[in-house]
């Protein structure tokens, strides 16, 4: 956009989110909660989805008109992959680049604390037992982390880091990738799982990852491994993993995203064996919101010179492609 108008930029919220004061004068923006959405979007020159967990959006999408430019306070698309939004000239971006670390550090201290054992050190410290025992090294072990982006991709540097030998499946194979050397195909990914200590679950949710993690694929995977999911909920079939769990298949789970959030009192999730559970919180940090407004502030800038954006997804795929991301970034330092 390079026209003189001041844009329109409507931001879906509860509140005013912090760290968009740098667009003061430079924007008309318009705080709006869901109820408002439908009525205000026909006019917006721009969307920004703070409230990520909305569904609101499909009902709300104008029949003419509309943002020119969608951007999503989060990594997941998945609930703004609606027909209307996909189909149209509107452009997508996300908030790539704010979660990787802190993920990637979230999955290595679960890694740490289910071999070490830290749930039952606690236990024991709570009833005043003093009970010696030993526990797991985490060196040496063999990891697969299914999903090849950039929260992938930090958590197999992150695994790497502590020793562990790391497999990273993505959606296209590569011999010689010049970040991690291999990326095996999700065609791999049977082979792989009989061979994993831990499996990783990092990918976007699409047709193609949906349900992906069920019992079929815990039942490949050897007797005493650990399963992580950091990537969406519907990506893992609940109930196969419960059983895995109980049947003592695998060693352990640690779960920070479900398919319902949040989880109701009455799930049996709370107290599957080996389970730790999280309220989805592995990427969120104590900068996390000044880091997820200075990713569109610094957009909103690009958009307005004409620029090309950070982080645009791939309406078709679901996802911002990797490739297409390291070769943007580049041009744009």
């Amino acid at each position: 956009m390079t026209d003189s108008t001041t844009p329109r930029v409507l931001v879906l919220s509860g509140e005013p989110p912090p760290g968009l004061e740098p667009l003061d004068g430079r924007a008309e923006l318009r705080i709006v909660t869901e109820d408002r959405l439908a009525a205000e979007l026909p006019a917006a020159d721009a969307l920004l989805v703070w409230d990520f967990a909305t569904d609101a959006l499909p009902a709300a999408w104008p029949r003419e008109g509309g943002p020119r430019w969608v951007h999503t306070a989060s990594a997941g698309v998945d609930r703004l992959m609606f027909p209307a939004l996909v189909e149209s000239d509107t452009v997508l971006t996300n908030a790539r680049g704010v979660f990787e670390q802190p993920i990637a550090e979230y999955v290595a201290g679960q890694v740490l604390a289910l071999a070490k054992d830290f749930a039952g050190t606690y236990e024991r410290q709570r009833r005043r037992v003093w009970e010696h025992r030993v526990t797991e090294r985490v060196g040496g072990t063999r990891a697969v982390v299914v999903g090849g982006g950039p929260i992938g991709r930090a958590t197999a540097r992150t695994l790497g880091a502590l020793g562990l030998r790391v497999a990273l499946v993505g959606r296209t194979a590569r011999a010689d990738d010049p970040e991690v050397g291999r990326v095996h195909a999700f065609a791999e990914l049977d082979a792989l799982l009989p061979e994993a200590d831990w499996v990783v679950s990092a990918a976007p949710l699409t047709d193609q990852t949906r349900d992906m993690f069920d019992a079929r694929a815990f039942a490949l995977m050897k007797r005493g491994a650990r399963f992580l999911n950091v990537g969406r909920g519907p990506l893992v079939v609940e109930d196969d993993l419960l059983a895995a769990l109980r049947a003592r298949q695998l060693a352990g789970a640690a779960l920070d995203v479900f398919r319902e959030e949040p989880l109701t009192d009455g799930s049996p999730l709370w107290d599957a064996p080996g389970l730790l559970v999280s309220p989805h919180m592995s990427a969120d940090t104590t900068t996390w919101l000044d880091d997820l407004a200075a990713v569109f502030v610094d957009n909103f800038g690009r958009w307005r010179a004409g620029r090309p954006l950070r982080n645009v997804v791939d309406k078709k795929l679901g996802y911002v492609p990797y490739a297409a991301t390291a070769e943007a970034e580049g041009a744009l330092r």
